[in-house]
């Protein structure tokens, strides 16, 4: 059994809106919202204080959400690797990248230098998504799962290997999402209303990694903001651990890898002149823009023109 993966989103976008809050034109002249020079220790403990009253208080919400309806048990592990094609497995990393980042970027407006700031706030993103499977761990309807904490860690460590290697994210990994039929068929997995389905139909959910050729070739006419994007996805999955699926009807699914190319904008990168501006559209640069891909399945290739 597979739980659906709602209080990471929940908690990154969370954690996103006080990024985009703290770019509003309105607020963001005041010294509060602008990055102290040098540690301080008011702003360290309101950080800190900020991400435990987020995690604790999500925990609190949405635990009897995901568990009340399973019994407890004794710690066991789970091995769900090659469930729903894995497209839950980078969700997790994506996830814990996103977290991983969010939190290093609160940290460096309190003041922390950005090489510590990065390694906080990894760890945080992956202690994050570690008490999640410790919780499943205790679950009979789930399990720990090591195939997840290896793409949580995953993520949280492409970031901050680039902060050390690099000091700048020149890998971006991204995500993008379309609305599929499959969710109709089983609703009570996939989704029964637009919002579950974003979050529970992995058909639905691509996961990108887009980078910059002129990170490869800083001689390159290419912009910096011009990204080439690798994405991932399935096709025809409606349940977990199986490739196919009969419908009542009489309709067989076979579940479909899916890879695509496509182009991207790294919105950060962009030649915007007003910095406020710059950084509210810089702040959805986790999310990858629609635009003319190529899909590759198994003995199939396909030109689709926008594909979101």
């Amino acid at each position: 059994m597979k739980r659906p993966d709602f209080q990471n989103l929940v908690v990154f976008y969370l954690l996103m809106s006080m990024e985009i809050l703290f770019s509003n034109t309105s607020i963001a002249q005041s010294n509060f919202f602008q990055s102290a020079k040098e540690p301080t220790k008011k702003r360290i403990l309101l950080v800190t204080g900020l991400h435990a009253y987020t995690e604790i208080g999500s925990f609190a919400v949405l635990y009897p959400v995901w568990y009340a309806q399973n019994s407890s048990s004794k710690f066991h592990f789970f091995n769900d690797f090659g469930n729903w094609g894995n497209v839950d497995k980078y969700g997790h990393s994506y996830t814990a990248y996103q977290l991983s980042k969010v939190s290093s970027d609160f940290y460096q407006w309190a003041g922390v230098p950005k090489r510590k700031a990065a390694i906080i706030g990894s760890l945080v993103g992956l202690s994050y998504q570690s008490t999640l499977e410790v919780f499943d761990g205790f679950s009979n309807g789930y399990g720990f799962s090591w195939g997840d904490m290896l793409f949580n860690t995953l993520g949280s460590g492409l970031y901050l290997s680039q902060e050390l290697a690099w000091s700048e994210q020149k890998l971006i990994p991204k995500f993008s999402y379309h609305p599929t039929k499959y969710a109709a068929l089983r609703p009570e997995i996939l989704g029964s209303n637009q919002a579950e389905r974003f979050l529970k139909d992995y058909n639905g959910q691509t996961y990108w990694l887009s980078f910059s050729p002129k990170h490869l070739a800083k001689n390159s006419s290419f912009p910096k903001w011009l990204c080439i994007s690798i994405g991932y996805g399935i096709d025809g999955r409606i349940v977990g651990d199986q490739i196919s699926y009969t419908s009542i009807e009489g309709i067989t699914y076979n579940s479909k890898q899916q890879y695509y190319l496509s182009i991207d904008l790294d919105l950060k990168s962009l030649p915007i002149k007003n910095k406020t501006i710059k950084k509210i559209i810089g702040a959805f640069n986790y999310l990858k823009i629609p635009a003319p891909t190529v899909s590759f399945q198994k003995n199939k290739i396909q030109f689709l023109p926008i594909y979101f």
